[in-house]
């Protein structure tokens, strides 16, 4: 039997799995035809294709699997089948022998109880199998690497600022750390997105399909700026492209992918982590504002969240206030101060 991995490296897309089926696709209660069809539901309800991608690359996943196993109709999908390729998630190693993560085996669930929770609501099916499906319980990680102030500063100085590429970079980077955007918003960023008299950046529909205005500090400001109109207009070979990053050949816009090859190579070269890009600028912000007094709803705000929730993570890693408290009021800190003291007085 092929031992097919749940997850891909990248994820599916919608036209890849179009020309993938799997099964009897004609018949329209297949699982694969289900599929289609409520992909094709929800882009009529203007989902975002990012959802519909991971939606889509799941669920496919799925139907990969059951058809393995001579299940390829929805009516044939029990709660107990369901359990069985969650065990199977939770059994499967990768190449290097590690196991899925809590979160991998989630994510690979999660879009299979929306799926029969629709086909369910559309009597597609008589009852939803996957109803009290109950999932892996969730760790509460804090973020690997979080970068000090230093540590984001030592990255920003790694451009070489005598190339386009290299103030490109720099100003991509003072971006992302003053504002605290995702990457696929700053890869949808264009030249009207950035305020300047105002001194704000316009994200539109970023995650959650929703807009949003964040302040862009002094520093990053001028940066954007000099890239904007000193250096960008010398690289354009089609002028009509409106992204405000573009790749160096001039003929297209940088997008994720292209973002995050950008960011991880310095983050890299530093030394200070061996992984990460963007979403390290997203963490130091968030925290280095928290730890200078920033409201926690403000930060929220910025940072796009749909619930303080997910907000509140940086309340645990933002560690100077918490360690100026315990300094001034843990008895052998304040028995090592007196000590201190008196010392200082016997001299």
């Amino acid at each position: 039997m092929v031992n097919r991995k749940p997850r891909a490296d990248s994820l599916l897309t919608v036209e890849q799995v179009y020309r993938q089926p799997i099964g009897p696709a004609h018949n329209p209660k297949s699982l694969y035809a289900l599929l289609l069809r409520f992909v094709k539901w929800r882009r009529e309800r203007n989902w975002s294709e990012t959802t519909l991608k991971v939606q889509t690359h799941h669920s496919y996943r799925f139907i990969l699997w059951a058809s393995e196993r001579g299940i390829s109709y929805a009516s044939e999908v029990t709660r107990p089948v369901l359990e069985r390729y969650q065990r199977y998630l939770h059994q499967y190693r990768k190449k290097n022998g590690e196991p899925l993560s809590t979160r991998t085996q989630r994510t690979a669930l999660q879009p299979l109880q929306v799926w029969f929770r629709w086909m369910a609501k559309q009597n597609l099916i008589l009852a939803n199998p996957a109803a009290d499906l109950e999932l892996p319980r969730l760790e509460k990680r804090l973020p690997r690497t979080i970068l000090s102030v230093e540590d984001v500063e030592q990255v920003l100085s790694l451009p070489d600022l005598t190339t386009a590429q290299g103030i490109r970079d720099r100003a991509l980077m003072e971006l992302l750390w003053s504002t605290g955007i995702r990457r696929s918003e700053a890869a949808g960023l264009e030249v009207y997105s950035v305020d300047g008299s105002r001194k704000t950046v316009t994200v539109v529909q970023g995650k959650g399909k929703k807009d949003r205005v964040i302040p862009i500090g002094e520093r990053a400001l001028w940066w954007v700026q000099y890239w904007l109109h000193q250096v960008r207009p010398e690289l354009m070979v089609k002028p009509d492209i409106k992204a405000l990053f573009v790749a160096m050949d001039g003929v297209a816009g940088l997008g994720p992918n292209g973002i995050t090859n950008a960011v991880s190579a310095y983050i890299k070269a530093s030394g200070i982590a061996k992984w990460g890009s963007c979403h390290l600028f997203r963490h130091a912000m968030a925290t280095q504002m928290l730890e200078n007094g920033a409201d926690l709803r403000w930060i929220q705000a910025m940072l796009g969240h749909a619930s303080v929730e997910s907000t509140q993570i940086y309340t645990q890693v933002s560690i100077r206030a918490l360690a100026a408290v315990h300094a001034s009021t843990h008895p052998a800190e304040k028995t090592l101060q007196r000590e201190t003291k008196n010392n200082d007085e016997d001299k």
